[in-house]
């Protein structure tokens, strides 16, 4: 017997696609992590020498803009920000790798959660195309809006589906009476 939030009848393609799209949050969701992790290894730690350092090892002058950019950057944070970095991302991590569990599972609340979050990230990414059309956030746009459709075409054929027979002993007599 199938558990009533597990979604029913998925064919084995919808299933990988699901599995796919529940890989690569999951992999956000570690990349993500990572992220905060390494904040709070700056953690009162000088992050200016640390971005110079990182700028040397990678052979990027300090003339350039960007490396001057990024060099402000390092200059400008705080313990209080890192920490506040570190949180959010474990937040957010948490969210993914749910997110990543239940779409594994076939979960409907996992699909609702994939549909809303990446529907929320959707303006993100249009005005980071209007600020310049790189290939990187082309591919994300386009792979957002993707799993967000896929998403609403599972939602909507679920409702669609006609309603699984109740289990429930009780159910049944109340109903043929």
């Amino acid at each position: 017997m199938s558990s009533p939030a597990r979604k029913p009848g998925l064919r084995p393609a919808q299933r990988r696609i699901l599995r796919l799209v529940a890989s690569f949050e999951f992999l956000k969701g570690v990349f993500v992590l990572l992220i905060g992790l390494s904040a709070l290894l700056l953690v009162h730690k000088d992050a200016w020498v640390i971005a110079e350092s990182l700028l040397a090892l990678l052979h990027i002058s300090t003339d350039r803009h960007v490396a001057q950019l990024f060099l402000d950057f390092a200059d400008d944070i705080t313990d209080t920000r890192l920490w506040a970095v570190a949180q959010i991302a474990v937040v957010y991590s948490a969210l993914r790798f749910a997110e990543a569990y239940g779409l594994w599972q076939q979960r409907t609340w996992a699909e609702w959660v994939a549909f809303g979050s990446g529907t929320l990230l959707v303006p993100l990414e249009i005005r980071e195309l209007f600020r310049g059309v790189t290939l990187l956030r082309s591919v994300l746009f386009v792979g957002n809006v993707l799993i967000v459709l896929y998403m609403l075409y599972l939602l909507r054929s679920g409702r669609l589906a006609p309603p699984l027979p109740s289990a429930d002993p009780d159910t049944r007599t109340q109903s043929s009476e």
